[in-house]
């Protein structure tokens, strides 16, 4: 008789269903048999690793055979410079998905209660569910985050608040005084997450100067990434900024060597590159505006995008045969329906001709209804 291993586990855990990540290229090609395919579903970066990153990489490979620096000592230093805070300041993840599980873990327990917004990135209802926490969904406002209602909702329980910012997979956007005035509401017994993997596609007088804030709020926690922008995303390095305390707490638990030889260097590199990142941000500022102007001329309602994606609502309303279609016909988008949108799909900024293949591949199935 086989054991029963579900009913083993924790309660949090049998609820949960895998993440469920973009299809990848090769699949689709084992699948349909078709080449040339187009992904947009993931929020990468299409325009190819940094020159500094890649020779970072090449220089490292001698030695791998041995551990990476837990500590992550030069990229640590290398970020206190960027952001003149302390190294003991910042906390690295594999990814910063991992991050953000960190944080959840060490401040959460099941008594407690997680504040987060209605079609936010899904990772945060996931950590809350494993850990066997109150989940406290605040209805969205205008597809956004309502800070004013999220403060409403933090009670003597709420533990961890997670504020995406741009959101994923929304793209909203909330001020820098929005974002201040939310900050001074809350309590400080409530750790705030501010989650901005999409920070650096915001236009300079967008992006909140968070960083200043840590020295008047111990509470408040920022999680970035180089799988955006900086175009690492298969290397998965991602960090928390915090005030010294919450990073030694974080450091307790996170897994020793959670980022590797390759990641380390190859995100210290990224770093000093700011014409590869002028040129990625530039691209996708350009993508959004051909596709917003599509969608606009094609009659296609959308969600404007600070982000590199965009989300929009499939003609005729079926999201997954609309999915499906375009799928046959080699590009990748992603489907949103976990997040509450019925109807909606996500697609990436691509390069120019990988947004014209989509432009192209959507008007001709629109064409055929």
């Amino acid at each position: 008789m086989s054991c029963d291993f579900h009913a083993l586990a924790n309660l949090g855990v049998q609820g949960l269903r895998p993440y469920q990540a973009g299809k990848p290229t090769d699949e689709l090609e084992r699948e349909l048999g078709i080449s040339n395919i187009v992904k947009l579903a993931s929020n990468e970066n299409p325009t190819g690793m940094s020159p500094k990153a890649s020779a970072a990489i090449e220089q490292a490979i001698a030695e791998l055979t041995r551990y990476p620096d837990s500590n992550g000592f030069y990229l640590k230093q290398a970020l206190a410079s960027k952001y003149q805070l302390a190294p003991e300041q910042f906390t690295l993840g594999n990814g910063s998905n991992d991050v953000l599980d960190l944080i959840a873990r060490v401040f959460v327990s099941p008594e407690h209660e997680v504040v987060f917004s209605q079609h936010a990135f899904v990772v945060y209802p996931i950590v809350t569910q494993a850990i066997g926490a109150k989940a406290v969904v605040v209805p969205a406002k205008n597809w956004g985050h309502d800070l004013d209602a999220m403060a409403e909702a933090v009670t003597d329980n709420t533990r961890l608040v997670f504020i995406a910012n741009p959101n994923n997979p929304t793209g909203t956007y909330l001020s820098s005084e929005a974002l201040y005035d939310f900050m001074q509401k809350v309590p400080e017994h409530v750790v705030v997450v501010l989650d901005e993997a999409y920070y650096e596609y915001l236009s300079e007088d967008q992006q909140a100067p968070s960083t200043q804030w840590l020295s008047e709020f111990a509470n408040l926690v920022i999680t970035r990434t180089f799988s955006k922008a900086y175009g690492l995303a298969g290397l998965r390095v991602g960090y928390a900024i915090s005030n010294p305390d919450i990073a030694d707490l974080l450091n307790r638990l996170r897994q020793p060597f959670n980022v590797n030889s390759l990641s380390l260097v190859a995100a210290a590199a990224a770093l000093q590159d700011q014409q590869y990142l002028q040129h990625s941000v530039a691209l996708n500022q350009q993508g959004l505006a051909t596709l917003e102007a599509f969608f606009e001329e094609a009659e296609i309602s959308f969600i404007p995008s600070k982000g590199n994606f965009i989300s929009f609502l499939a003609p005729g309303g079926d999201a997954e045969v609309l999915y499906q279609q375009l799928l046959h016909k080699g590009v990748i988008v992603r489907p949103v329906g976990p997040y509450q949108m019925p109807g909606y799909l996500r697609v990436s900024i691509g390069t120019e001709q990988e947004n014209h293949t989509f432009i192209q591949a959507l008007s001709q199935l629109i064409g055929t209804k």
